[in-house]
């Protein structure tokens, strides 16, 4: 039997501990539809506004149930000495922090992305809506998580840190969140082509894609010395 890489065994165990520590997508799929259930009882039951406001709504939900488990993503490595085999390992931090969070995202973020569409129906979303909205959030999502990489790695020596790195990476994500929406509602507008915002918000998770994990290595070594 061949035996696993490095990358995917590391693939393999971020899986593993998110689904025992924090619950995976389960609980991320819980505070979504949290927040989608409360709104209709705060803006009342007018379809036209629901609908009208519904991609604002889901794609505000999912950055915040995107949150959910990012303290820990190198947190709990960091307590129990993971962190310094993986600084004094022959594999580049760089690809460790990427798979971590490919990790964090196929355990939170994609099940927001299946379970996105369901909520829509709650919010009075038109089906063209509802699939732009699920592709605009496969596309963004993956940013949200490499830009939280960079919070928590900030934040790795911190004790109850998870308020500090919202703070830090909740602007860094609002031109996602303005891109994401954007993509979501020009898919029911006449006026608004799809096809630009999403592109932008292509180009957007690329960057983050490329640039994030640099950036979280540089403090995880930072933060070790």
């Amino acid at each position: 039997m061949k035996r696993t890489g490095p990358l995917a065994a590391l693939f393999l165990r971020e899986i593993r501990v998110a689904r025992r520590i924090g619950g995976g997508g389960a609980m991320g799929v819980m505070f979504f539809l949290a927040l989608v259930t409360i709104v209709p009882f705060a803006v009342g039951p007018d379809l036209n506004l629901l609908s009208r406001i519904g991609p604002a709504i889901l794609w505000i939900a999912a950055l915040l149930a995107t949150l959910l488990g990012l303290d820990r993503l190198f947190q709990a490595d960091h307590e129990d000495g993971s962190l310094d085999l993986l600084l004094s390992a022959d594999t580049p931090l760089e690809l460790v922090v990427l798979v971590k969070c490919l990790a964090h995202w196929t355990a939170t973020g994609l099940p927001l992305v299946v379970a996105a569409p369901l909520f829509g129906f709650m919010l009075a979303q038109e089906p063209a809506a509802m699939a732009a909205l699920a592709v605009s959030l496969l596309v963004g999502t993956p940013a949200l998580a490499m830009i939280g990489a960079i919070g928590a790695a900030l934040t790795v020596t911190l004790r109850r840190g998870g308020l500090l790195m919202a703070i830090l990476i909740l602007p860094l994500a609002i031109p996602i969140l303005i891109f994401g929406v954007s993509a979501a509602s020009a898919a029911t507008s006449a006026t608004t082509p799809f096809v630009t915002p999403f592109l932008i918000l292509c180009a957007l998770s690329l960057a983050a894609l490329a640039l994030a994990p640099f950036a979280a290595a540089a403090a995880l070594r930072h933060m070790s010395e």
